[in-house]
């Protein structure tokens, strides 16, 4: 039997508007209990019949087992599989058209570009073959018709007015490989983002009541478009604003587009007042009037001076490379780190790195892409554009490609772990009682400016909100001063 608990104030005040209004949505802060604000909601609709919408499986699975039998809990792409034919579903598991050969198909060969340092450099057939095939996913995740050149991704290394004439090319691709997936008797492979696509554009109609949509700050537009049709239904949004960081793959701010009443969740059961404050601040720089709140019952302690650094049960880290680097240190150090790694994904930095030391183009990781030779990697690293990449370039001059190799194995698993390793974007949703922030985040703006860009004050607003008792600030504690002095 679930145990029942008495709703906050803020909670009553939610579960009131849902009873008494239409569709609603709900701001809730890092820790606010949005979860289980829905399940409460849930209860005082009764038998009506729900569904609870999730951003992934696992969310979904775990919400599963917390609400009553008359809420269904789902996925949007579970929706969408179930409900369209089962020769489209087939398409899914096949093998995917190589990048190189796509570019191939449709007549590309290599251009020559220009990187924001100045430097030509030539755009292979299998990075352009890439970037047709990701301007359709994105494509796919938005709400658009037809595709725009909003939705291809060019590395950030091309000079922007270059991207700019390379996304007016490629453009056409990007049509064509949605018409040949759409086509009625087409047989070739689809990604699950086509599929979501294809139903969307169906106008489907989803069974239930009323939709609880959780985490609705990380929604695709193509998700709020399915959403807008459902009429038949009450639709209640729940997620933070300030949590949105999957901009880089055509996520939406959901929570600014929707026309509804709003509630707030502004009291946080994760951390006390002294974490609350920080995580306040840091919105307060975006704008947000109103406060996060603590409980006064959590001891919070913030670390400033990184000579009293406590021990950690997670450190987090905007950049992959930066986990890395972190990773290579905690061993040197005599720790048993975990990483939220693959083996294979710190394998590939290897690989990459390989090819350029022999003088080979590397394709993976695409932080690699647009060099032809190690040294354009290491002359990019210690520039003013590329600091990001810095750390690997560290670990690959010192120490050599095999000790990265060798690192990939050596991460420690479950209760083995002294403490765990992550970037920002993986610890989304995920809490620790011991935290450290990296210093690696970029707390200028990308024009140099001293107030960096909204999307990186999420990042650090997600990083630090993910700590309960110890928060570790101490890698930033000037950047973060030098902050809060400014006005916007």
């Amino acid at each position: 039997m679930k145990r029942a608990f008495v709703p906050t104030a803020e909670q009553q005040a939610v579960i009131d508007a849902a009873r008494r209004l239409g569709n609603l949505k709900v701001k809730a802060f890092a820790g606010a209990g949005k979860t289980s604000t829905l399940q409460l909601v849930a209860e005082h609709f009764g038998q009506r019949l729900g569904m609870y919408l999730a951003f992934n499986r696992e969310i979904a699975a775990n919400a599963a087992r917390r609400f009553s039998p008359h809420v269904d809990s789902r996925t949007m792409h579970s929706l969408a599989w179930a409900s369209v034919s089962p020769s489209l579903r087939s398409r899914v598991s096949l093998q995917g058209e190589p990048p190189h050969e796509l570019a191939a198909r449709y007549g590309l060969g290599p251009l020559e570009v220009r990187t924001v340092t100045g430097k030509a450099v030539e755009l292979a057939p299998f990075e352009i073959g890439r970037m047709i095939a990701d301007g359709r996913e994105r494509f796919c995740r938005s709400a658009d018709i037809q595709p725009a050149t909003r939705h291809i991704v060019v590395d950030e290394k091309i000079d922007e007015a270059v991207a700019a004439q390379l996304r007016t090319y490629l453009l056409p691709y990007i049509g064509h490989l949605w018409e040949e997936g759409a086509a009625a008797r087409a047989v070739g492979a689809i990604s699950p983002d086509v599929l979501l696509k294809l139903w969307a554009l169906s106008e489907p109609r989803i069974e239930a009541d009323y939709l609880l949509f959780d985490e609705a700050q990380d929604s695709d537009g193509v998700m709020l478009s399915v959403l807008g049709q459902q009429h038949h239904a009450q639709i209640i949004y729940v997620g933070d604003p300030y949590q949105q960081i999957y901009e880089w793959r055509g996520a939406v701010n959901a929570m600014a587009q929707i026309d509804a009443p709003e509630c707030a969740l502004t009291e946080s059961f994760r951390f006390g007042a002294t974490f609350a404050a920080l995580a306040s601040r840091l919105l307060a720089l975006l704008g947000e009037r109103t406060s996060i709140r603590g409980q006064e019952a959590i001891g919070s302690i913030m670390v400033e001076d990184s000579a009293l650094a406590p021990p950690v049960d997670a450190i987090l880290c905007r950049k992959n490379v930066t986990g890395i680097w972190q990773f290579a240190a905690g061993l040197e150090a005599g720790h048993r780190p975990a990483i939220r790694m693959s083996p294979a994904e710190i394998l590939a930095y290897a690989d990459g790195a390989d090819r350029l030391l022999a003088g080979q183009r590397a394709f993976r990781p695409a932080a690699f892409s647009l060099f032809e030779t190690w040294s354009d990697a290491q002359a990019f690293a210690r520039s003013a554009f590329g600091q990001d990449l810095l750390p690997v370039v560290r670990i690959v001059d010192e120490l050599g490609t095999g000790y990265l190799r060798a690192l990939a194995q050596r991460s420690a698993t479950g209760d083995a772990a002294d403490y765990v390793i992550s970037t920002v974007h993986r610890a989304k949703g995920l809490e620790w009682k011991r935290v450290r922030v990296a210093s690696d985040f970029r707390l200028r703006g990308a024009d140099g400016s001293p107030m960096p860009d909204d999307d990186e004050l999420r990042l650090l607003y997600v990083a630090v909100t993910r700590a309960q008792h110890v928060l570790d600030i101490s890698a930033l504690r000037d950047e973060l001063l030098r902050l809060f002095n400014l006005r916007r």
